[in-house]
């Protein structure tokens, strides 16, 4: 967190409603929700528990941030949430479909079809424009572009002028911008976005937060962030905090000194553990 935003905070502790692992928040018809899971990687003397026995939702038409220490399993979380990597145990869940059972070539049009991803490092075709960038996803599955809808997209990102430039042409802060109408196109389920901020300046990390969280607001998104990021994961409704592996709470309604607060604590804690 940089000097700016510790002046900045707001040390009030009306907000801070801070929930621990037994209490969060359980969504009753989430967009997405894992039970149970375990993630582990390696065996024996190099193996590491990443994920331990986590069970959480992520509510349909709400904005969720995960965070936690370095090396809490927040990306991990992510990551299995969006069939990006499988779990070793438990199940994983985007609307009715349990990814556990779904084949190669089923979790490929899923992902595709029903998720929208925004990356850190924004993960465009260099080739590509950035029109082509954006409706990429729909020409693969063989769907038609929505015109009136990416019309909507372009002009709430502002990035019209920018269509024909490819991705070396445009700065961080457009690059982004597309990335993130790339996974508005598809209207999916829950975009799931991962340190999006992290590769931008403060202007243009604050415009594509304000960004998905008009997405959030005006047009009922379902959207989970990976974020280190206080301030950043203060645009949410609610920020869920992982520690070794384990979801110890969340907070409803976070501000970002109450997010820093806890962060701080989660540190000191398992730093001394």
């Amino acid at each position: 967190m940089t000097t700016s935003d510790m002046d900045n905070l707001d040390t009030s502790s009306e907000a801070d409603d801070w929930r621990t692992g037994d209490d969060v928040t359980v969504a009753e018809d989430p967009a997405a929700r894992v039970d149970h899971i375990v993630k582990i990687y390696g065996s024996g003397d190099t193996e590491v528990v990443a994920l331990d026995d986590v069970s959480v939702g992520f509510e349909k038409g709400r904005m969720t941030a995960i965070m936690g220490p370095s090396g809490s399993g927040k990306s991990t979380l992510l990551h299995c949430l969006a069939g990006l990597d499988t779990v070793t145990s438990g199940r994983v869940k985007i609307g009715d479909a349990d990814l556990s059972e779904l084949s190669d070539k089923e979790l490929t049009v899923l992902r595709r079809d029903r998720v929208g991803f925004v990356f850190q490092s924004f993960n465009l075709v260099p080739t590509l424009t950035a029109e082509r960038n954006i409706t990429l996803q729909r020409r693969l599955g063989r769907h038609g572009v929505d015109t009136d809808w990416f019309d909507k997209v372009v002009d709430i990102l502002e990035i019209r002028d920018r269509l024909d430039h490819r991705p070396s042409e445009l700065s961080g802060g457009q690059q982004q911008r597309v990335a993130v109408a790339r996974a508005l196109i598809n209207k999916p389920e829950i975009i799931i976005a991962d340190e999006p901020t992290g590769n931008l300046d403060h202007n243009s990390g604050r415009e594509v937060l304000e960004f998905l969280r008009r997405a959030v607001e005006e047009y009922r998104q379902t959207v989970v962030i990976v974020t280190h990021d206080a301030a950043a994961a203060s645009y949410a409704d609610r920020v869920v905090f992982l520690a070794d592996g384990q979801l110890v709470g969340e907070i409803n309604n976070p501000t970002t000194a109450a997010i820093f607060s806890r962060i701080q604590e989660l540190e000191a804690q398992y730093a001394r553990a």
